[in-house]
């Protein structure tokens, strides 16, 4: 284990027991057989029965609970596999199980397959005839979805095939990406001796207000991916051409249809979101040009772009920030605040440092018979305190919606951030209203702003590369990593413009972005999320405390509508084009404020 991989989030560690006591539980076994029997037995039953319209209304509506169950028992296993991993992906017994629920799944998923594709393939007349006829009111909307990919579905044995080589395909390459990067120890050079990290930590470091040290860690960082470049390219590659290649087969028009298709938006919305936030990039390098002189740099650089204004709170504790989002919710919502506490409470949250964890942050719906699990990374920096919120978020948004049922619990991307964001302006407002000190509150805006450009813009910027990505690996055939940082390094120059020389060495940081690995295109959501919350939140300061039980309401519907029709009923209308426009205007104002400030402390 790296030395020196210590933060106050020490000891903070989940408690797993709540699906199984341990790796070797029998229950395990018992549920995976279970789950494969249950699955059988439902071919037997219905098979042929829905595309021979065979099925009551209700006997469909049976049908589909035992179908849910299925899943979730199944569920309970990978939930529990993937926890079990990845706060060690270096241990072997762990990475065996992670690799069995996956294969477990894939066999159940095949056994199952048919009964999806017999309702995709009803003829339109019969599929309504069954969804107005009442019985199956509680999964309409998901049958509707369904429908939705039948033009792009192969025969069973193809997507049986499809779904077993997955496991050797997409899904393993997924595992080696988490390993390789979970084995990194970055050497940086801090109070005059060479420390080992591993790269959550030594990516917090851009956060410190020591340039030097930036630098430094920028150069390790930068270094150690290099280390891996031969190997993570190989991945990268590998991930494209998966993804392209069963596009093909399945006739998708773009790259992004299956993940526009799964976020329940046209390719339509997320060209117009995609149009305007490049319409408005200028915001970026004006708030960049603001930070230089406010350092008093001459130039800023890549190691630049994340180091906290002057006046931030230099480190904050896991029971400081705790305390800070716990208030926030609370504020809000006094049963947003209850739920929160049971993650710290009943150690539903890893928050601890660790050799061989998955980096970054993340909540785990799970299943609903259990509960949502939250992993952190926590370095002691002011961001961890934010990050701490928007996980809690969706911890909450996901243990609101366990009452939807396995299969419409989880919201599409679009809507999945919503709560996570949110919870961050919750905690963005307490602390900016408690502020007096001018200074501290124009870091605190700074500071802000500078998160809310990375959520929108580089989110943006990097499903623009992801786009340029998958179009020069057609094109061109497997990319050097050379090739890949010149993609990355477009992309990337066109959202800073001027205000920031991006370095050569800056090139190789698409190599840990997990996202690009684990979720094609996923990156779009979160652009979606923020702006989407901008609305929201001006929506809570015009209603006050009105709004906070339409909101709660709101996420405890979880993915069982559209997000258009969810959205709707609190009066936000994602279909309109001026949507995404209005978001934007709320961070330009942002921008004029912190200006403001700047002056009225000058």
């Amino acid at each position: 284990m790296p030395k020196n991989m210590t933060s106050s989030a020490e000891g903070i560690e989940w408690d797993l027991t709540d699906f199984y006591d341990s790796l070797e539980d029998p229950r395990i076994d018992k549920d995976i057989e279970e789950a494969l029997k249950r699955a059988d037995d439902f071919g037997e039953k219905y098979r042929g029965k829905v595309e021979e319209r065979e099925l009551t209304p209700a006997e469909l509506d049976e049908a589909m609970k035992e179908y849910e169950a299925i899943y979730e028992l199944m569920g309970k296993v990978g939930s529990y596999a993937v926890l079990a991993y990845s706060v060690d992906t270096q241990d072997a017994d762990r990475g065996a199980l992670y690799a069995r629920a996956q294969q477990k799944s894939s066999e159940m998923k095949n056994k199952l397959i048919f009964f999806e594709l017999e309702w995709q393939n009803l003829e339109d007349e019969d599929a309504e005839e069954y969804l107005e006829a009442g019985e199956l009111d509680k999964y309409s909307s998901l049958l509707r979805h369904w429908r939705k990919y039948t033009p792009y579905m192969l025969s069973e044995k193809e997507e049986q095939l499809v779904e077993s080589l997955q496991n050797t395909g997409k899904k393993a390459f997924v595992r080696l990406f988490d390993e390789t990067l979970g084995d990194i120890e970055v050497p940086v050079e801090k109070d005059g001796e060479e420390k080992k990290m591993v790269l959550d930590q030594a990516l917090s470091l851009l956060y410190e207000e020591d340039r030097e040290l930036r630098k430094e860690a920028t150069r390790g960082v930068t270094e150690a991916l290099k280390s891996k470049k031969k190997l993570l390219s190989f991945i990268f590659n590998n991930i494209v051409l998966n993804h392209d290649t069963i596009g093909k087969f399945r006739n998708y028009p773009h790259p992004m249809t299956p993940r526009n298709l799964d976020n329940r938006v046209d390719k339509e919305t997320v060209d117009a979101l995609i149009e305007a936030c490049m319409n408005n990039v200028d915001m970026v390098h004006r708030f960049y040009d603001i930070k230089k002189d406010i350092l008093g740099y001459d130039k800023l650089y890549d190691h630049d772009r994340y180091n906290p204004l002057p006046g931030a709170q230099s480190e904050i504790t896991f029971e400081e920030s705790k305390e800070k989002v716990l208030d926030a919710y609370e504020r809000f919502s006094p049963k947003m605040k209850e739920i929160a506490e049971k993650f710290f409470e009943e150690s539903w949250i890893d928050a601890q440092l660790k050799a061989g964890k998955r980096g970054g942050a993340f909540s785990a719906s799970t299943v609903p018979s259990v509960h949502p699990y939250i992993l952190l990374n926590f370095t002691d920096k002011p961001r961890d305190a934010m990050t701490m919120a928007h996980e809690l978020g969706h911890g909450i948004h996901q243990y609101l919606a366990r009452e939807q049922g396995y299969l419409q619990q989880s919201t599409p991307l679009t809507t999945a951030e919503m709560a996570s964001v949110f919870g961050e302006m919750l905690l963005f407002d307490k602390m900016l209203k408690e502020e007096e000190d001018p200074k501290a509150k124009l870091a605190l805006i700074g500071n802000k702003l500078q998160g809310e450009y990375a959520t929108v813009f580089r989110q943006i910027v990097m499903t623009r590369f992801e786009l340029a990505l998958h179009e020069a690996r057609v094109k061109e055939g497997e990319l050097k990593p050379e090739r890949i940082n010149e993609l990355w390094l477009e992309a990337n120059r066109e959202q800073f413009g001027d205000s920031v020389e991006l370095s050569d060495d800056y090139g190789w940081w698409w190599s840990y972005v997990l996202h690009f690995v684990h979720y094609p295109f996923y990156c779009y959501a979160y652009a979606f999320g923020d702006l989407l919350v901008l609305a929201l939140y001006g929506l809570y300061q015009e209603q006050g405390d009105e709004f906070a039980p339409k909101y709660v309401k709101l996420l405890s519907k979880g993915g069982s509508e559209d997000p258009k029709d969810l959205l709707s009923e609190i009066g936000v209308d994602i279909t309109d084009p001026e949507f995404w426009q209005k978001g934007l205007s709320v961070l330009r104002e942002h921008l004029e404020i912190m200006e403001d400030l700047l002056e009225a402390s000058t």
